[in-house]
């Protein structure tokens, strides 16, 4: 759909469509609840709904782990409202009554009690709903549903185990894929979650054209990665390279890299399709979003990529990446032992003694499973069986003596990235390769040339991802009339901003982290220098809010160095939040997105006691709280609040008027 806003100076209010609660929905905001919300956003002055990624993620809570680049979540159906639902408002209010009063969704337990209840509808309606033409030709116009459903009923059957763990279908063609969806004896079976997705696909569109009819326009989240255990990984193997995982280099908050377990995309074989699986996932978004957020854009440049027998981020490389040749290394005096010094892993004795009692025989004893000895020295190398730390992690060695190994894992200053044509090997510096042995040891004259190495294959690698974003996104954002938006937080390549401008994608400016990080205090960016290109946010929803921010991380301290304390008081009281959001709305950024709970510390009846329970996710961790949060009230109740719908109101504004210096494009 076509963004109805070119030009205009919007505000936009971010919330997951499972936060959401109504009199109507069901434990977990659903579909249908957009409607009334778009009610109070229009009340509010508010000109979008920014949601978090809608699909189909099985049992995980994540929406960033989705089972289907295309499938919706089963949890967002408005049971009540399927034209096969009206003899089961029993059993939907014994749903209704379990899970509705709880602080924040059980999402376990709601999926498996919505989904049971589903399935019991369509056995008892299987005969209308397999002759209903209208979901025939709903399936001629999704193809992808053959795919999902085949999975999906696949998945069901082995208990929802990762399809690496089946006993049959792990690596299926195409054709056998859709021999089985053809098959008369699973038909049934197959058209439940094609009959499922047609509902979910009604009541999404009804509920956006019912917001688009109000002003409200919506904004989606793609991801950009797919689950490893997805139906696109597992159908369409030759789009993604499962010997590489994406993740994230280390840095101050992750010292060992982030490794995130996805699969990254084969783009040489995307291309040779003219990006025809991502084009047709932009398609399908199209029907619901007017614009997009392009979760990680960055992977479009560049992915941190990491061998798949790591555990951690931290031995990985960008891709794609100029590499460092062996013909360069001999070049600079490293052959022989000498370049396998400084690309794989030595490991000294005294090292494993130092954890190991100090037990020389016995070191020599431990280190022998997994390693070889140099000669006669005390040095020692990884055996070639040991391609990844899970190989070591898995070593029946003592915790200890496991974990030296893994420091010594890491202590390269080269890793090999692939071979050249004539199989030789071709390298790339690690993250941190000034910390490792290799380079301490190296001559002054040595590391002036092999820092020069370093800088000139970076800069090769600039141009490398300058072009390769510039012809994925320019297809991509060519391929559809949504608004698209970027996630480019992170470290950032020079290429990225010139990118985004060129190809008109708004870039994203999370107030708390721009910042002037040369200057001493790294003081928050000037709101008016903001680009107009750009979408600035109070919050996101890895991030705590606004009002914890303020209180608890020095948010306070940082508004007043840069923005003086004049309208702000001690504690986040509502004439502070009031103050405090007003001035973010002064940015140059033709949008400004605010989480929801941002705007309800706009109103002591709608701020939770607790800011900590006001969080969507804490990243790094696994639990149950994350990506459970709900409205502390309903939506009906919500509009009624007119202190709450002007003090927002006053918000679009002050967004609406220029900024004191104006927006740079």
């Amino acid at each position: 759909m076509q963004f109805p806003f070119p030009t205009q100076r919007i505000t936009c209010v971010a919330v997951p469509v499972s936060a959401l609660k109504s009199t109507h929905s069901c434990g977990i905001g659903e579909f249908a609840d957009l409607v009334p919300f778009a009610e109070f956003c229009k009340k509010s002055a508010l000109s979008m709904i920014q949601l978090l990624p809608v699909n189909d993620t099985g049992t995980e809570s994540s929406p960033y782990s989705a089972l289907s680049a295309f499938a919706l979540h089963p949890l967002y159906l408005s049971i009540r409202d399927i034209p096969e639902g009206a003899p089961y408002h029993h059993d939907i209010g014994e749903i209704k009554n379990r899970f509705e009063s709880l602080p924040r969704f059980d999402y376990r337990g709601l999926r498996l009690a919505k989904m049971d209840l589903l399935r019991r509808i369509f056995d008892d309606n299987e005969k209308s709903i397999l002759k209903d033409p209208a979901l025939q030709d709903w399936i001629i116009k999704n193809p992808w549903i053959c795919e999902y459903a085949v999975f999906m009923n696949l998945k069901h059957r082995f208990c929802e185990a990762s399809w690496k763990q089946w006993d049959k279908m792990r690596t299926p063609s195409h054709g056998e894929i859709q021999d089985r969806w053809n098959s008369p004896k699973r038909k049934a079976d197959h058209l439940f979650y094609a009959w499922l997705q047609m509902r979910l696909d009604e009541q999404f569109s009804k509920a956006v054209s019912q917001c688009a009819a109000l002003g409200i326009a919506i904004k989606g989240d793609i991801p950009i990665l797919m689950n490893e255990d997805s139906c696109d990984a597992w159908a369409n193997p030759e789009f993604f390279r499962d010997d590489l995982r994406a993740g994230s280099p280390p840095d101050d908050m992750n010292q060992l890299g982030q490794n995130w377990g996805f699969p990254i995309y084969n783009w040489d074989n995307l291309r040779d399709t003219g990006f025809s699986w991502w084009k047709e996932r932009l398609s399908v978004a199209s029907r619901y979003y007017h614009a997009y957020r392009i979760d990680h854009i960055l992977g479009f440049f560049r992915i941190w990529s990491i061998p798949s027998g790591n555990s951690t981020g931290y031995l990985g490389w960008t891709t794609p990446h100029e590499a460092i040749t062996t013909p360069e290394l001999h070049g600079l005096g490293f052959s022989g032992d000498r370049l396998r010094w400084i690309t794989e892993p030595h490991i000294p004795t005294s090292a494993i003694e130092a954890v190991n009692h100090f037990d020389y025989l016995g070191s020599h004893g431990l280190l022998s499973k997994v390693c070889n000895r140099i000669g006669n020295e005390e040095l020692w190398l990884f055996k070639p069986t040991i391609t990844g730390e899970r190989d070591i992690e898995k070593a029946n060695l003592p915790q200890p003596v496991i974990e030296a190994l893994l420091y010594a894992w890491k202590d390269r200053l080269l890793q090999e990235t692939g071979r050249d044509d004539k199989g030789r090997a071709l390298y790339s510096p690690i993250w941190n390769w000034k910390d490792t042995s290799a380079w301490k040891s190296l001559s002054s004259e040595e590391k002036e040339s092999m820092g020069a190495l370093f800088e000139r294959k970076k800069a090769e690698g600039e141009q490398l991802w300058e072009a390769q974003a510039l012809e994925i996104l320019g297809e991509l954002t060519r391929s559809c009339d949504m608004l698209p938006c970027a996630e480019d937080l992170g470290s950032i390549p020079q290429c990225v901003p010139s990118v985004l401008s060129q190809l008109g994608i708004l870039s994203l400016k999370v107030v708390r982290w721009e910042r002037i990080w040369e200057l001493e205090g790294q003081p928050l960016r000037d709101l008016g220098s903001y680009p107009s290109l750009s979408v600035a946010a109070s919050s996101v929803h890895d991030s705590s809010t606004l009002r914890m921010w303020w209180d608890s991380e020095g948010g306070r301290e940082a508004f007043y160095a840069a923005y003086g304390s004049e309208g702000f008081t001690q504690d986040y009281c509502e004439s502070t939040a009031s103050a405090v959001l007003e001035r973010i709305a002064q940015a140059g950024s033709r949008i400004v997105s605010i989480p929801l709970q941002d705007f309800l510390a706009l109103s002591s009846d709608t701020t939770a006691q607790n800011p900590n329970d006001e969080r969507i996710n804490i990243p790094g961790t696994v639990s149950p709280f994350n990506w459970t949060w709900r409205l502390p009230l309903n939506l009906e109740s919500l509009i009624k609040n007119h202190h709450l719908t002007q003090a927002i109101a006053a918000i679009c504004a002050a967004h609406q008027k220029e900024s004191a210096t104006g927006g740079k494009s």
